[in-house]
């Protein structure tokens, strides 16, 4: 269903914009977007390739383009340089347009411009983010070339612009960095439509006529996208009429917009005169439905009370900048529904047309911003020409429920009323980070924050910032505690991350991607849109169909708790299937699905409870895996839950049940404990009872150095050796019996080792270490929870299966970009297999439950703030416990439950200690 989505957007956008004979018509003077574009003459004043005229694509990024300097928003103006891009481009004017309208369309320039057409000054704009237009009928050449001339600042002549938008937390990049067009009008024709349409059928328009004189009559005809007419109004004109022209009606029984159903509507209006002939008719796509903010209550769009599962979104591309196309905008609206959101906030200035009708036509709630940050940002008459110039280009969204006047601090409180005054739907404003009017998005807030009693206990809550992504930090590390808290409070209107994506940008004079350190890599996702753990821990946690957390005993009797937490859908209308699942050995490449089908289930409303029944077939404690998937009424994947249904010791004991022909084995007692078994030598320290080397016949496995305590260690009290029918037995005491740990040689070749042990008041990790070299590792192949590495307070977004990695030294969010990263911490190992880069091999068995792997520990990004961690020594670890992340603003001690250190009280603990039992295969087959 989606691609049937991204067809029907894309034929409406060239129904709208090329129309013929009545329709305006669009000639464009630059490209369409970063992949499609128009060489320009070009002369930059400073930095990069200046002082000289060559070409330049349009629309672009001077930087991007090889001009100019880079700089992050960050950086202090007087330490920049104030580069200035001089434009020319010569064009053909059509002789038959002498008797029409002619109108130049500037998507978005950065940040000041003055533009000229054949000479002569036509006018000039100053902020970055806003369409503006002039009209030039009275500047162009008709039947001869034409040249047009446009100079553009890169730091603004305005101070209050250079604050708003220069020293923002997001990267500069100057130029004209959207398209550029000429729109060709009747001389009466029809300027610009603003729509009102309710969920009710209730239907406002305010039609802007230019240059009126003929005509009697505005017909507006409503239509769904197969032309099936829905509605038709029209309104009478009078010679002394107001203008713009309310012409209002009601739909009957229209399909309502929302994200989840993002249903929409062509809304034509024709400029008729007295003899019926049409002078001008334009088009706009137009959803209907209800805004409602609700004092003490809610947000509810169609009467339904919502919650957004929100993330704040730059326009951004590593190779383009600024400069965006229709291709990705569509991609970057789907990775986001991908996730399971249903919002986005326009951090922290409108974004494209294009990225608009993609969250119109795929289903996206979106905050709209006029942009302001940290300090009282926009004088008041530069504010209120771009609040104008806003409102006028994004009021027919149906996606736009709010305006954001500013972000942090960045607004001016001047011009809070008129954006109702400019908004024919009246939409309410809203101060990213204040408590104002009914609402308060306050940023950063920690855990103890959404009890809501801190003083704006009845405003509307929904942080329009939070849990502040850097590295691998934030995101998902958190949301499980901090969304159920979310989910349950009645004032509590969700939230919006921060941020999408990573904003490296791949320079072109250093041909790297740059990060500027700490400030960019902010994102869910990498700079190119590389999925990272967190955009799996998202969608599970934000999936609409939630399943409730079931360990599979042989006592399952086939029930899981399942919940609807969406606002309009039944689960009827989604899809729901099961797997019973055998997974592959060690060795063995295919998993193999028993059964399948679909599970019975009451068909739920929106936040109703029930139970799904999974049927039971005869062997089904066989399978290794029940799988539930759920896709939603459009054909998109909603979230695939995974439930082990045997244990690590049921699966071991059936793996290694015939190992194969037990051998003699060799035991010396000399400077350490050596046993020789075969082609199987192994070296145990005497005063230690750690691995000290061990040998095949391929050579040498460089696992030692363990079991060593991951964390405050104990004293060796005795070493022990013991020999009963062939069977030797290492058996280690730590002092005052804290800690015992048991080596078991066995003649079938396979070592087992024992660890019981009790931690020292417990803390960020527990468990046992083992030397390795990481440059000897080339992949490894496990049964557990995978394929990306958790935290503590990141555990869910990962699914039980057989998964393969090769190594990589990916540190998340600042170099490899390579997911999933092979370092951190796996969860819930079964069993795994290291393949080293000289063709050794050993494998590990768990018949510990919930036992986490650690390959290699995860490195540090630059300036890594709360993401910052303190990790055992150890290279391979066995653990019952890992740590939590911290994130850029916020560290562990503030994010709730699932991030507080661990406690450990043998009181509490089933036998007192914790365990962990482990089989080492030498010599697998």
């Amino acid at each position: 269903m989606r691609k049937i989505y991204i067809c029907v957007f894309l034929v409406l956008i060239g129904f709208s914009s090329f129309g013929q004979g009545s329709k305006s018509l669009i000639k464009y003077l630059s490209g369409t977007g970063a992949e499609q574009t128009v060489t320009w003459d070009f002369y930059c004043s400073d930095g990069m390739n200046s002082k000289e005229w060559t070409k330049i694509q349009v629309p672009s990024c001077w930087e991007q383009q090889g001009f100019g300097e880079y700089n992050y928003g960050h950086v202090p103006l007087n330490k920049r340089l104030n580069e200035e891009g001089h434009y020319k481009y010569e064009f053909n004017a059509d002789a038959a347009w002498a008797s029409k309208n002619v109108q130049l369309f500037f998507e978005g320039v950065f940040t000041d411009c003055d533009v000229f057409l054949n000479g002569k000054a036509v006018g000039n704009h100053q902020g970055a983010f806003y369409e503006f237009q002039f009209d030039v009928s009275g500047f162009l050449n008709y039947g001869q070339k034409n040249l047009l001339e446009v100079k553009v600042k890169k730091r603004s002549d305005n101070t209050s612009i250079n604050q708003a938008e220069l020293e923002a937390d997001f990267w500069n990049f100057g130029g004209i960095f959207r398209p550029v067009y000429l729109q060709v009008n009747p001389k009466e024709y029809i300027a610009h439509v603003a729509v009102d349409a309710r969920a009710d059928g209730t239907f406002l328009s305010d039609v802007d006529i230019s240059g009126l004189k003929n005509a009697s009559k505005i017909e507006v005809t409503i239509a769904d996208f197969k032309g099936k007419q829905l509605s038709l109004f029209s309104k009478v004109l009078t010679a002394s009429g107001a203008n713009p022209v309310r012409v209002s009606g009601r739909a009957l029984n229209p399909a309502q917009w929302s994200a989840e159903f993002p249903n929409r509507y062509i809304a034509t209006f024709r400029l008729i005169d007295k003899t019926g002939k049409l002078i001008h008719q334009t088009s706009e796509k137009i959803g209907f439905r209800t805004v409602e903010v609700r004092a003490q209550d809610g947000i509810y769009v169609n009467g339904t009370k919502i919650k957004f599962k929100g993330v704040n979104a730059h326009t951004f591309h590593p190779d383009y900048g600024r400069t965006s196309s229709e291709k990705f905008s569509i991609e970057t609206v789907n990775l986001i529904k991908d996730m399971n959101m249903n919002a986005v906030r326009l951090s922290h200035y409108p974004h494209d047309k294009h990225f608009m009708n993609a969250c119109d036509s795929l289903g996206l709630f979106v905050l709209d911003e006029l942009t302001g940050w940290q300090a009282p940002s926009y004088d008041g008459v530069v504010g209120r020409k771009l609040l104008r110039e806003l409102i006028k280009r994004d009021v027919n969204f149906p996606s736009v429920l709010f305006w954001d006047n500013g972000n942090e601090g960045g607004w001016n409180r001047d011009y809070d009323h008129e954006f109702a005054e400019q908004d024919i739907q009246k939409r309410e404003v809203l101060h990213p980070w204040e408590a104002f009017g009914k609402t308060n998005t306050a940023h950063y807030i920690g855990y103890d924050y959404l009890s809501l009693q801190n003083f704006a206990n009845r405003q509307i809550f929904f942080p329009t910032e939070f849990l502040h992504g850097l590295y691998d930090g934030g995101h998902g590390a958190g949301l499980n505690d901090y969304w159920e808290k979310m989910w349950n409070h009645p004032l509590a209107a969700g939230g919006f991350l921060w941020v999408l994506a990573d904003e490296d940008i791949k320079r072109t004079d250093t041909k790297q991607l740059d990060g500027d350190g700490n400030h960019a890599p902010d994102g869910i996702v990498g700079p190119y849109h590389e999925k990272e753990g967190s955009f799996y821990t998202i969608k599970e946690i934000w999936s609409p169909v939630y399943i409730e957390d079931k360990y599979i005993t042989p006592a399952f009797d086939g029930i899981l708790n399942i919940e609807n937490r969406y606002h309009y859908t039944n689960l009827a209308q989604c899809k729901l299937v099961y797997r019973w699942v055998k997974l592959p050995d060690p060795g063995e490449k295919n998993r193999k699905i028993m059964a399948g089908g679909v599970p019975s289930i009451k068909n739920l409303a929106p936040l109703e409870r029930g139970k799904m029944k999974i049927p039971l077939i005869a062997d089904w404690q066989k399978a290794d895996v029940l799988e539930v998937e759920a896709t939603d009424p459009h054909g998109r994947q909603i979230y695939t839950w995974t439930f082990p249904v045997k244990s690590p010791e049921t699966v071991s004991a059936a793996l290694l049940g015939s190992k194969g022909k037990a051998g003699v084995i060799q035991f010396t007692d000399g400077d350490d404990y050596q046993f020789k078994n075969g082609d199987l030598q192994l070296n145990i320290d005497k005063k230690e009872g750690i691995l000290k080397s061990v040998r095949n016949a391929k050579g040498t496995i460089p696992l030692t150095n363990g079991p060593l305590l991951a964390a405050n260690g104990y004293t060796v009290s005795s070493v022990e050796h013991e020999e009963n029918a062939g069977v030797h037995k290492i058996i280690v005491n730590y002092e005052k019996g804290k800690m015992t740990t048991i080596w078991t040689i066995n003649p079938d070749g396979l070592v087992n080792l024992d660890v019981k042990y009790q931690p020292k008041g417990g803390g960020t990790f527990a468990g046992i270490d083992f030397s390795f070299p990481e440059a000897a590792m080339a992949k490894v192949r496990w049964m557990g929870n995978g394929p990306y590495h958790v935290w503590k307070n990141r555990l869910k977004g990962v699914a039980f299966n057989v998964w393969e990695k090769a190594y990589n030294n990916t540190v998340t969010g600042a170099s490899g970009f390579i997911y999933p990263e092979f370092k951190g911490y796996h969860s819930n190992l079964y069993w795994a297999e290291f393949d080293l880069k000289d063709t050794q091999r050993f494998r590990v068995y768990s018949k510990t439950e919930d036992l986490f792997l650690k390959l290699f520990n995860p490195e540090d990004g630059p300036n890594p703030e709360n993401t910052k961690l303190t990790h055992s020594k150890g290279d391979i670890s066995f653990l019952n416990g890992i740590p939590a992340i911290g994130n850029k603003f916020s560290g562990t001690g503030s994010l709730g439950p699932e991030s507080s250190n661990y406690s450990f009280d043998s009181n509490k603990v089933v036998g007192g200690y914790l365990n962990i039992n482990l089989i080492f295969d030498f010599n697998p087959k």
